[in-house]
């Protein structure tokens, strides 16, 4: 054999091993890539918006989750068209079915879109239930279905279920009982209606009192200097609800916020 043929055989050899070392480098990063993928979008996120509200109330929080790395479905609802336990399970249901293939499923609620998570759990247990944070919800009520219930136009406003979330005994909300979850619940302590909250007698964030977003058996809560129509857009409260939803508690000392 002459050494160049020697040479030349080396050469191809040196040569199909660097082939094939790129071929197992880029393999295995491929690999990586979608391990790392898959563990970002392997938990899903249901948001529930409020009473008269809409998806779009939610969508600064869902996109601020969604770039987090979270799967998420954004629920829109016929808030004032049915009562909550009709509305539970038509809004809940299908956005399951959204989240099937996922490892957990969380909840992040405005409002009375917690007494939808409430009532459903009720009734239903989800295996792979992870976390839940409520933003102002009326855990035990609100003072101001108390008082303007019976109001000629409040029905055509806001349906069966804004009647059902009076303080008494027996509306909704009192019925559900204590949370067999993990929950975390954000309280608003500011007000831009101020009429509304004369008739609420403690702090309150115009809708619902501080007292009332709370629930036994939750595992946190949080009062912010917020209002209740606005707080699910307040990038404090955004970086609150993700640092829950990694941690399981809310951050004493402000998170960096991740809102955009």
């Amino acid at each position: 054999m002459s050494p160049h043929t020697a040479d030349g055989k080396a050469a191809i050899n040196r040569t199909s091993m660097k082939k094939l070392l790129l071929t197992l480098t880029l393999l295995m990063g491929s690999i990586l890539l979608g391990s790392l993928s898959a563990n970002a979008h392997s938990a899903c996120v249901i948001l529930l918006h409020g009473l008269a509200k809409s998806d779009s109330s939610m969508a600064k929080l869902e996109r601020a989750i969604g770039d987090a790395g979270y799967k998420t479905v954004n629920v829109d609802y016929p808030s004032t068209r049915f009562p909550i336990e009709q509305l539970a399970g038509s809004a809940i249901a299908p956005a399951l079915d959204a989240c099937v293939g996922h490892s957990e499923i969380n909840f992040v609620t405005h409002s009375m879109g917690g007494i939808l998570v409430r009532q459903y759990l009720s009734q239903v247990k989800i295996e792979n239930l992870n976390r839940v944070v409520m933003l102002g919800p009326p855990n035990k009520g609100s003072e101001v279905v108390d008082k303007l219930g019976d109001f000629p136009g409040f029905e055509f406003a806001f349906g069966d279920a804004g009647l059902q979330l009076g303080t008494g005994e027996l509306s909704v909300p009192n019925q559900l009982g204590r949370a067999d979850f993990d929950v975390g619940i954000i309280a608003g302590t500011r007000s831009i209606n101020l009429i509304l909250s004369r008739l609420i007698p403690e702090t309150d964030d115009g809708k619902v009192s501080v007292t009332s977003t709370k629930l036994e058996g939750m595992k946190d809560h949080l009062e912010m200097p917020v209002t209740h129509v606005f707080m699910m857009k307040d990038k404090k409260v955004i970086a609150q609800v993700l640092h829950y939803l990694e941690h399981g508690t809310f951050a004493r000392s402000p998170p960096k916020s991740q809102a955009h």
